[in-house]
């Protein structure tokens, strides 16, 4: 095996273990969420990340930047890749399965290619990569349909939360694209900061966290959340906006709904519904189409 190969194989390794980081961060949230409110997880896994990272940055000896403007972008990554979706995903496992947020949260390929396509003007659009967005939203609406139909309003909303923490990883992965002249531990620790710096006031004012009473379980599953799906993945994922590119780093969203969907299962008793595996596999079929796994010859004419 050549270095080129060798050096492919660890990237796809490191999407992988990315994939899993991801997919056990929705049960370990359903865990959490039972006795801790949504704003409180998110600014507790913030700050715990934020905290590690930062040390591994003055360890490494790399130099903190000081131009506002290069802050202000890191405040924007940071609630598109950090604050808002969490918070949107963490609120959505009030009413839904994890396995079914880790499901729903599995469209960010889909969302890349249309604001890449129609917002930024970006070429490489074809009638493949059309029709896997068409059949991976095709999945969403089997997944929602059902909820909506029966008058099931919270988790209804639920699903439409966590879709739209989707949108926002999308949108931070493209944005996330400014960085990369710089090293992924700092772009990471300093988003990851600017993030945790938004979130403090709103967890404070609205949760009262003195007042709470998490169990061992939740406390444990903010750690987890912390340490390994927030710090430990933030530096693989910057790493790999830059080594796979975006739609790269995004096609591993079908590993870490699959991920979430099997620990649902297996840790929480989690059922999987007709309607849910039907989405799934759809979901899994447009993203694995958009992202180029799946082709066929329809897809070599591009679309103007």
């Amino acid at each position: 095996m050549d270095n080129e190969s060798r050096s492919q194989l660890n990237e796809l390794g490191l999407l992988v273990l990315l994939s899993f980081l991801w997919g056990g961060s929705f049960t370990l949230i359903k865990v959490a969420v039972e006795t801790v409110p949504p704003a409180t997880i998110v600014t507790g896994r913030l700050a715990i990340g934020a905290v590690l990272l930062v040390l591994l940055v003055k360890a490494r000896g790399i130099a903190i930047p000081r131009t506002p403007e290069l802050w202000g972008a890191f405040l924007v990554q940071g609630v598109l890749q950090s604050a808002l979706p969490f918070t949107l995903i963490s609120w959505g496992e009030k009413h839904i399965d994890s396995g079914l947020a880790g499901l729903l949260n599995s469209t960010p390929p889909l969302f890349a290619f249309l604001i890449t396509f129609f917002v930024l003007r970006e070429g490489g659009a074809t009638l493949r990569k059309f029709l896997g967005v068409a059949t991976g939203f095709a999945g969403v609406g089997v997944i929602l349909g059902p909820e909506i139909l029966s008058g099931s309003g919270d988790s209804a909303l639920g699903q439409l939360a966590v879709t739209g923490a989707s949108l926002s990883y999308a949108l931070a992965a493209i944005y996330a694209r400014r960085f990369a002249g710089q090293p992924a531990l700092l772009t990471a620790a300093c988003s990851m900061a600017m993030a945790t710096i938004l979130m403090l006031p709103v967890s404070l004012y609205a949760d009262e966290p003195w007042t709470l009473a998490p169990s061992p379980e939740a406390i444990w599953s903010v750690l987890a959340l912390g340490v390994f799906s927030t710090a430990l993945a933030m530096i693989i994922y910057f790493r790999l906006v830059k080594t796979l590119g975006v739609l790269g780093v995004t096609s591993g969203s079908y590993l870490r709904a699959g991920f979430s969907v099997l620990l649902g299962i297996l840790l929480l008793d989690e059922s999987l519904s007709l309607s849910l595996a039907v989405g799934l596999v759809l979901i899994f079929l447009g993203v694995a189409i958009v992202t180029g796994q799946i082709k066929w010859p329809i897809g070599r004419r591009e679309v103007a």
